[in-house]
């Protein structure tokens, strides 16, 4: 049985793992490396893992595929930590992945902006209210693109126990601060923007304490240390980590559309733990950006090393 909403919540208080999904040479599925793929970042030990989710390519998923990933994730991580799993789309495309999330034993699903349209207010409210009422699992609302909130709409959903979070990829901290306002704090506040480390210490000032963090897939010494770092309020050992590390990583991202997930799945093979190529339309990571990469994941697991990480 998945845990029951406020539970879920209760659970999403630290660093949150986002996998990748890997691919054959070819491009198709290869569950076995998923499988150790997991098993790493389980041992990295998040408070939740977020599967088929942005950084695991769900815009290129079919719902079969998404469906194997997630019953898939359920099997190997045996309950060490939630299985939360994204779904998107329009509303009736959106449903029929979270019937499918709910079927394979995930413990909740992060709902993803739907696709190119921007609606008003209340037709994105009508979206989410559909949602919840399709299923009994715990739902996030992902608040970014298409899909920005007034404060007066997440208090609406915020209503809801189902909704167990808002995770953030949008930024506008005015914006957050009238929502917090708006929910009087009930509902947690996840940071979700892209490299969401450089961003730790801001949103923590509205109450974040947790975050989404793609470098857990790759780099998980990093990552550990940066947060092991955040959370007793080390602020010497974070600029250190963010100068050496996180903000050329961020300002490499920044130079090819894309690159939010390209780069994960290039800093796996560097490593020596290859999760394949990513699916158009995203695209490879250039030679020269793949050798940049590697000289500031050598930077970052130097200092998490000198950090006693």
């Amino acid at each position: 049985m998945p845990p029951t909403p406020a539970a879920l919540a209760g659970s999403l208080t630290g660093l949150l793992g986002f996998p990748v999904t890997p691919f054959t040479p070819s491009g198709e599925l290869d569950i076995p490396r998923f499988g150790d793929h997991l098993d790493e970042m389980v041992e990295a030990a998040p408070s939740a893992l977020f599967v088929a989710c942005g950084t695991g390519e769900f815009a290129s998923l079919t719902l079969d595929e998404h469906r194997t990933v997630v019953r898939a994730a359920v099997a190997r991580v045996r309950g060490a930590v939630p299985v939360l799993a994204g779904v998107g789309g329009g509303t009736r495309t959106a449903k029929q992945y979270l019937r499918s999330v709910e079927e394979e034993g995930a413990d909740g699903a992060l709902v993803l902006p739907p696709y190119l349209q921007v609606g008003p207010q209340d037709g994105l409210l009508a979206h989410y209210l559909e949602l919840l009422d399709s299923t009994g699992l715990g739902l996030i609302p992902y608040q970014r693109a298409t899909a920005v909130f007034a404060p007066e709409t997440v208090a609406e959903l915020a209503g809801s126990e189902q909704v167990v979070a808002l995770k953030d990829g949008h930024g506008d901290i005015e914006l957050l601060q009238r929502t917090m306002t708006a929910t009087r704090g009930r509902l947690p506040l996840l940071n979700g923007m892209p490299t969401a480390e450089t961003f730790a210490r801001a949103y923590s000032a509205l109450g974040a304490a947790s975050y989404s963090s793609a470098v857990l897939s790759f780099a998980p010494a990093v990552a550990t240390a940066f947060f092991a770092a955040f959370s007793r309020g080390d602020e010497a050992a974070q600029d250190e980590l963010l100068r050496e590390f996180y903000v050329p990583l961020a300002a490499l991202r920044n130079t090819t559309p894309g690159y939010a997930v390209s780069l994960v799945k290039a800093g796996l093979e560097i490593g020596g733990r290859s999760a394949g190529p990513v699916r158009p339309p995203l695209g490879e990571v250039a030679p020269e950006h793949r050798k940049e990469l590697g000289r500031i994941i050598d930077r970052g697991l130097a200092v998490a090393a000198g950090a006693g990480a």
